[in-house]
Parts: structure tokens; C-alpha cells; sequence
């Protein structure tokens, strides 16, 4: 079994992993989609892809995407897969000064990060899409899988991770983003600075809080809830 040390900081270490097998979504008909999960913080990046990416593909991909907001990587923990075998994409580690990990079929919880979360991810997106490959919203708006990643991924990163007991958004930056109701509650007391409801605008968002840690809880159970058989992981 591969030997993984911890790390000390965020994006050090990297799990990545792939969902595949979905249904055609965005301006591009991805029909993947490439998780990045540090292992440090637990923060998730989902960037929908094509499952037939080349190594260059996903190395540009993950460059424009990702680097900027990261850092170089000093080491990522993958299962075997042809994107990271090819000469292309370890020559382009290797001139990073990036150490590729790879794991056996043997010992599947080298990467079993990333494939948790992949686990979840799957559960978010059937939250909206177990009964089409479409959506819409109140406003009548009509989504695809695709186009909930932005906020699938917000979510996450404001949940009160069950191992770390904080938020992955805290551990990664130190602050935890602004969310809907964070802007709701300001345009509030501006409007109304001394009413003295303003205690039960906090406790509702704290109740929302709540319910949605309660929500992602549920999710990541076993016995949760059975998705379409087209979500898939490698």
C-alpha cells in the first residue's frame, strides 16, 4: 500500500478522479466531469470534461481552470487511468516538480477521497435530475447537470466537513464565502438597522445552515437515495 504523508498546507496533495457516463450538459456536451479534492481543506473542484480528453486536454484544463487559484501541486493520488500513463502528461508533472501516486485495484482507498466525493457529487446532481436530464427552476429557468456545478461546489465548500469538524472553505482560505442570505441579512439591517427582528433573520439562516449540512449528511449515507444507473465512476 502506497504511504501518503499529510499535508501541511492547502493543494499540496490532490486527489483527482472521474465521473463518467453522463448525460450530455453545457454550451459543449460534457459527458464527464474531472474531481480535484485537496486533501488538506477536503475542498472539491468539479470541472466538466469529455471522457475521451487527451492528457494534453486535461493538463491545458486544469491549468486555465485550476493553477491560478492553487499553486503548482506537489503530488496527486490517482487510480491507473490513460491520462496519467501517457508521456505527455508525466512530463509535464515532472517539469512541475509534481510526483504522480498511483494506486492498485487492490488497494482502491489511496484515492477513496476523491471517490467519496464523487459519490456525493453523483447524489447532488440526481437531487435535480433523477427524473430528466433537464430542469427548471421557479423562475422557469431551465438547467442542466452542467450548469449546477458552480453552485454544487459552493455548497460543499461551506458544509461542515464530518472529519475536520470546519468547513473546507475555512481550512483552504480562512474565511468561509458569502452566500445568499449573507447578502439578504445586510440589505436588511441597512434597511432596517434597530428592528429587533433582525435576531430571527440570523436564526434563519442558521436554521438554512443546518438543513443543508443535514442535506449533504443524508447524501453521503449508504442507504440513501437510488440514483439513475448513467452515474458512473471510474
Amino acid at each position: 500500500m502506497i504511504q501518503i504523508q499529510e499535508p501541511k498546507s492547502p493543494w499540496e496533495i490532490v486527489h483527482m478522479d472521474w465521473v463518467t457516463a453522463l448525460p450530455p450538459g453545457g454550451d459543449r456536451s460534457y459527458n464527464a466531469c474531472l474531481v480535484l479534492v485537496d486533501r488538506y481543506s477536503k475542498t472539491p473542484m468539479f470541472l466538466p470534461c469529455h471522457k475521451d480528453d487527451t492528457a494534453m486536454d486535461t493538463a491545458i484544463m486544469i491549468w486555465n481552470k485550476v493553477i491560478s487559484h492553487t499553486g503548482l501541486f506537489q503530488n496527486i493520488i490517482s487510480d491507473r487511468d490513460p491520462k496519467f500513463t501517457s508521456a505527455l502528461w508525466t512530463n509535464l508533472h515532472n517539469l512541475f516538480g509534481t510526483k504522480l501516486s498511483f494506486s492498485t485495484a487492490y488497494h482502491p482507498q489511496t484515492d477513496g477521497l476523491a471517490e467519496r466525493m464523487i459519490q456525493t457529487l453523483e447524489d447532488m446532481i440526481r437531487r435535480f435530475c433523477a427524473y430528466g436530464l433537464e430542469f427548471k427552476d421557479s423562475d422557469g429557468f431551465t438547467h442542466d447537470w452542467c450548469t449546477l456545478i458552480p453552485a454544487l461546489e459552493l455548497a460543499y465548500k461551506t458544509y461542515l466537513h464530518s472529519s475536520t469538524f470546519k468547513t473546507p472553505a475555512m481550512l483552504e482560505k480562512g474565511w468561509n464565502p458569502r452566500l445568499h442570505y449573507d447578502t439578504l441579512i445586510k440589505d436588511f439591517v441597512d434597511i432596517h438597522p434597530t428592528v429587533s427582528s433582525f435576531k430571527i433573520m440570523l436564526e434563519k439562516k442558521d436554521t438554512m445552515q443546518t438543513d443543508l449540512c443535514k442535506i449533504l449528511s443524508n447524501m453521503q449515507k449508504k442507504d440513501g437515495i437510488k440514483g439513475i444507473n448513467h452515474l458512473t465512476s471510474k
